[in-house]
C-alpha cells in the first residue's frame, strides 16, 4: 500500500477533502455584491465619492476568500486586499484613492530588473512600476476621488493586483539582488497532497512524452493530435495543481506560444512545448513544492463568456477526435475532449453551472487523482475502469438543482450519455453540455 493510501486510509469513504481546483473568478459574486456595485455606481452619480467607495469595496468582498479588509473613520478608508501572494494597501480620502504592492526589497540596483520593469511600464493602463524610499520595487496607482469611477477603479486595481502577483515570484527567481518582501496570507498544503501533485505532474508529463516520441501516431504526419495531446495535459496540470511562480508562468508561456502567430509550423511548436515540459519535470521536487500553497485572490484573471460560446466550440473541435478513435489511438482521440474542457477552464469565466459541468467531466475522466487525493472513487471503478452511470447521473441532477434559482430552464439531455468506453462518454458529455439551454433569470 502506498504512502498516500495509508495516509488517506482512515478517512471515511463517503467523505472528500475541500481542495480547491482550477483558476479563482470573480464572475459568481453573491446578490449582496451587486447591490452594493449599483450602490457604488449611484453614490459616485451624485457626488458621494467616499460612500461610493465603501460600497465598491463591499463588491469586491468573497466571504469564502476572507480577501478584503478595511477600516473606516470617516474621513478616511484604509484597505488592504489579497491577490495570490500579494498584499494590496489603499488610502481613500474625499480628494483622492491610492493603492499599492510590495513585489521584493532591492538589495541593489541591477539593470536587468530595472529595465524589465520600465517595459511593462508601457504595457501599463493605469499603474506604474516605482522604488519607493526603502528600495522596495512597488506596483502604485493612484487617481482623484473625482475621477475614481467604480468602473475605473475595477479595472486600474485589478491590473495592479494580477500583475505584482505574477511578478513577484518571477523576480526572485530570476534576480539574486532581490529579496521576498510581506505576502498576503499563504496557506501551506499538507505534504500528502504535495506529493500526490508532484507524482501526477511528473507520470503525466512522461506519459504524454513517450505517446509523442515512441507512440504509434507519427508525431510528423500527425501534429495536430500530438498538439491535442500536449495541450490537453498544459491546460489539466494548471487545473490540477494551481501552480505559482515559475511553473505557473511555463504553463501559460506553451499556450501562448501554441497560438502565437509566428510561421512556426504546428510540429515545430510540438517540439517547443516538449522541450519545455521536459525542463518541467527535469526541476528539483523542492522547487514544486515551494511553489505549492493556496492563497485568496480578490481579482479572476479568466474572461467572463456565455453559454453559446462554450458550445460554439465544442462544436468546432469535438468532431476532431473521431479520425483517433477510429484509427485505433484512443489516447489522442480522448485528449481532444480534454483540451476542450482545458482550454475553457484556463481561459474563460462560463456561468457557473457550465464550470460546474466541465469541472465535473474532470472528476470522471482523471478519477485516479482525485482518489489519491483522498476522495471517493464513485465515477469510475478502480479496478476495471468501469464508469458508474448512477453516480454520474446524479452529479448532473444535483448541479441542476443547485443551480435551479439562477438557471430555471437548465435541462442536460443525460440520456444521451455513453457508458461503453472513456472516449464514446467524453464525446457524449460534451455533446450534452453544448445542446443545454442556459438562461440566467433576471
Amino acid at each position: 500500500m502506498s504512502l498516500l493510501r495509508r495516509f488517506f486510509k482512515s478517512a471515511p469513504t463517503s467523505s472528500a477533502p475541500d481542495l480547491r481546483f482550477g483558476r479563482y473568478t470573480d464572475s459568481y459574486k453573491q446578490a449582496d455584491n451587486y447591490k452594493a456595485w449599483d450602490r457604488a455606481v449611484e453614490a459616485f452619480e451624485n457626488l458621494e465619492y467616499l460612500d461610493s467607495f465603501r460600497a465598491f469595496l463591499e463588491y469586491l468582498r468573497d466571504e469564502r476568500e476572507e480577501n478584503i479588509h478595511w477600516t473606516d473613520t470617516g474621513d478616511e478608508i484604509r484597505f488592504e486586499l489579497y491577490q495570490g501572494s500579494r498584499l494590496v494597501n489603499g488610502l481613500a480620502t474625499g480628494q483622492l484613492i491610492k493603492a499599492e504592492s510590495k513585489l521584493a526589497k532591492a538589495k541593489s540596483l541591477h539593470v536587468g530588473y530595472m529595465r524589465r520593469l520600465v517595459e511593462h511600464n508601457f504595457d501599463f493602463k493605469y499603474c506604474r512600476y516605482a522604488l519607493d524610499p526603502d528600495n522596495n520595487i512597488v506596483a502604485v496607482f493612484d487617481t482623484f476621488m473625482l475621477d475614481g469611477s467604480p468602473y475605473k477603479l475595477y479595472y486600474a486595481i485589478k491590473e495592479l493586483a494580477t500583475h505584482a502577483d505574477k511578478q513577484d515570484d518571477l523576480l526572485l527567481e530570476e534576480f539574486e539582488a532581490l529579496t521576498p518582501i510581506a505576502e498576503a496570507p499563504m496557506h501551506e498544503l499538507p505534504d500528502p497532497e504535495k506529493k500526490a501533485k508532484y507524482e501526477y505532474i511528473l507520470q503525466e508529463t512522461q506519459r504524454v512524452l513517450d505517446i509523442m516520441n515512441h507512440g504509434e501516431l507519427d508525431k510528423d504526419q500527425y501534429p495536430g493530435g500530438i498538439g491535442y495531446l500536449l495541450l490537453h495535459l498544459v491546460y489539466k496540470l494548471d487545473f490540477f495543481t494551481q501552480p505559482q511562480g515559475f511553473m505557473m508562468e511555463t504553463l501559460e508561456r506553451m499556450h501562448r506560444l501554441y497560438f502565437t502567430n509566428d510561421n512556426r509550423t504546428a510540429a515545430q511548436k510540438n517540439l517547443l512545448l516538449a522541450k519545455e515540459l521536459q525542463n518541467l519535470i527535469e526541476r528539483p521536487a523542492a522547487l514544486f513544492y515551494k511553489e505549492m500553497y493556496r492563497t485568496s485572490a480578490t481579482f479572476g484573471i479568466t474572461t467572463p463568456v456565455n453559454h453559446k460560446q462554450i458550445a460554439d466550440f465544442i462544436e468546432g473541435e469535438l468532431p476532431n477526435m473521431d479520425w483517433y478513435c477510429e484509427n485505433g489511438h484512443p489516447e489522442v482521440g480522448l485528449a481532444v475532449p480534454g483540451f476542450i474542457v482545458g482550454f475553457c477552464l484556463f481561459n474563460y469565466a462560463p456561468p457557473k453551472p457550465v464550470r460546474q459541468l466541465l469541472e465535473l467531466y474532470f472528476q470522471i475522466t482523471e478519477s485516479g487523482f482525485y482518489t489519491s487525493l483522498g476522495y471517493p472513487s464513485k465515477y469510475c471503478d478502480e479496478l476495471g475502469g468501469e464508469l458508474q452511470r448512477k453516480a454520474i447521473r446524479q452529479a448532473v441532477k444535483e448541479i441542476v438543482e443547485q443551480n435551479s434559482s439562477q438557471y430555471p430552464g437548465m435541462q442536460p439531455l443525460i440520456g444521451v450519455l455513453s457508458y461503453q468506453s472513456m472516449p464514446a462518454f467524453a464525446r457524449s458529455f460534451l455533446l450534452m453540455l453544448s445542446q443545454m439551454e442556459v438562461v440566467k433569470a433576471f
